[in-house]
């Protein structure tokens, strides 16, 4: 406590310093919640394979859609590690700001980024708390909106991941269940192998086509 009960304030590279290892500390909860729900992926994956077997398609395709729903949180998550990034590569620059003018400048890309993380359940809450404190350091302009944008996809399921089912169920089921995807799914490997056999037919028939026009010719 300082003077007249007043707490002392912390210096502005203080504060960037404690973001960042909050932001940190939050970046590794989100892999061990990736390694979680992988995890339960390949239980689900593991469900389903043996109830393909048992020719089961209902529950083949309930367990389909789960994979679904785990593969989508997975990338969702994948997103909000990488607007971590962006916040943790804000700070620095926010580092070297005060090294020169000895204080913190708003920024409107920390601010889309903050709003964008308020929006993940996992870290909700941290990120909020960083955000008021970052509005009266002065980075943002106005607190963050506190309401709270749905993230469940289940109509999302139901009505435009159709496809996405299928694949899965295409994918582990060997064929048997589902729909075939519209790309084959090829490896960069056997893409390139594809390519350079198109390349040498079409460089055959070309060749052929030189043959018979000179036997024409003659």
């Amino acid at each position: 406590m300082g003077l007249f009960g007043q707490s002392k304030q912390k210096n502005p590279s203080e504060m960037v310093k404690e973001w960042n290892a909050k932001l940190r500390k939050e970046g590794y909860a989100l892999d061990r919640q990736i390694r979680s729900i992988k995890r339960e992926e390949d239980k689900i994956k593991k469900s389903l394979k043996e109830a393909a077997k048992k020719n089961d398609k209902q529950v083949c395709t309930i367990l389909a859609k789960e994979v679904v729903r785990s593969r989508k949180a997975v990338n969702r998550i994948y997103a909000s590690k990488a607007t971590l990034s962006s916040v943790q590569l804000q700070m620095a620059q926010q580092l070297a700001t005060i090294k020169v003018s000895g204080s913190l400048q708003k920024s409107t890309e920390v601010m889309a980024a903050m709003q964008k993380l308020v929006r993940l359940p996992e870290i909700a809450d941290t990120m909020r708390d960083m955000s008021r404190e970052m509005t009266k350091a002065g980075i943002l302009e106005e607190m963050i909106e506190e309401t709270m944008e749905s993230l469940e996809d289940s109509e999302e399921i139901e009505e435009e991941a159709q496809g996405e089912v299928d694949k899965v169920l295409w994918e582990l089921t060997d064929g048997k269940l589902g729909e075939a995807p519209s790309v084959p799914l090829t490896t960069p490997a056997e893409a390139s192998t594809s390519k350079v056999a198109h390349e040498e037919d079409e460089e055959e028939d070309l060749e052929d086509m030189k043959n018979r026009l000179e036997a024409l010719r003659s």
